[in-house]
């Protein structure tokens, strides 16, 4: 039930984190696996480990904010291709911190070409071929940040939110297809884009002590999930919206928890 012998997958953002760890998951169970970044050299590594471990890989040069670059990468890919059948969108970041007030109104247009309107335009390209085939599996990589009040990130969250919108609107729109269209909102991932809490001290033991199951995760505790989706495991999962965040979003803070605890 979890195979997946024989499918092809296109996973974005694939050149490091997140995107990697689930790119080398799904070759693991079979998949050929496209990825597609902005850095060829990456990519490249990362299809080299692919390739080294019995896989199948190709990958795609792209920067996915570049409308025409988006167009002719998801083309090539398609021309390349009996079918795709897994897309998984995981290109985003949060780009920079700042209070709302603060935030320019190039930097939210930034901020959400990133992270919303290239999910829009991959999926479009993507999900179009998967609706006319009549099957498809479809996951957006999210974030808690859209489930939680994040200050620092306003903008962030606001378009990780509306991927879950967008979500929960091309599952209905989608269904009668057979193609299915779920999200992942991963926590506190241990990847370079939080290296400025990993890396500090302080700021990583902050952050983990808020965690009920303890600690960072790194990049491979999504695959799994990933997998589950992107397999007729999930076949009859549309629509859903996964937090894989140790609890993060539903738990008390660890100094409420001690309190709470008779042992403590």
């Amino acid at each position: 039930m979890f195979s997946l012998e024989g499918r092809t997958a296109l996973v974005t953002g694939a050149s490091r984190g997140i995107g990697a760890a689930i790119a080398e998951g799904f070759a693991r169970a079979g998949a050929t696996v496209w990825l597609l970044a902005r850095s060829a050299r990456d990519l490249e590594t990362v299809a080299d480990r692919i390739r080294a471990d019995g896989g199948q890989a190709h990958h795609a040069s792209c920067d996915v904010t570049d409308r025409t670059a988006t167009a002719t990468a998801c083309r090539d890919i398609l021309d390349r291709s009996e079918a795709v059948d897994v897309l998984v969108n995981n290109a985003g970041g949060p780009v920079f911190q700042a209070r709302f007030l603060d935030v320019r109104e190039d930097g939210w247009d930034k901020v959400f070409n990133l992270n919303l309107s290239s999910t829009m335009r991959i999926t479009q390209a993507i999900g179009g071929h998967m609706v006319e085939r009549g099957s498809g599996s479809v996951i957006n990589i999210s974030s808690i940040g859209a489930l939680q009040e994040w200050p620092e990130i306003a903008p962030y969250c606001a378009a990780k939110a509306a991927v879950l919108s967008l979500t929960r609107s091309l599952a209905a729109d989608w269904a009668a297809h057979r193609v299915r269209v779920n999200a992942i909102c991963p926590g506190w991932i241990d990847t370079d884009v939080n290296r400025a809490y990993t890396t500090d001290p302080r700021r990583r033991a902050a952050t983990g002590e808020n965690i009920p199951l303890g600690g960072w995760a790194p990049p491979t505790d999504i695959v799994g999930t990933a997998l589950w989706l992107a397999s007729d495991a999930s076949r009859f999962v549309t629509g859903t919206v996964i937090p894989l965040d140790g609890g993060a979003s539903v738990g008390l803070p660890a100094s409420v928890r001690a309190g709470l605890d008779p042992r403590s």
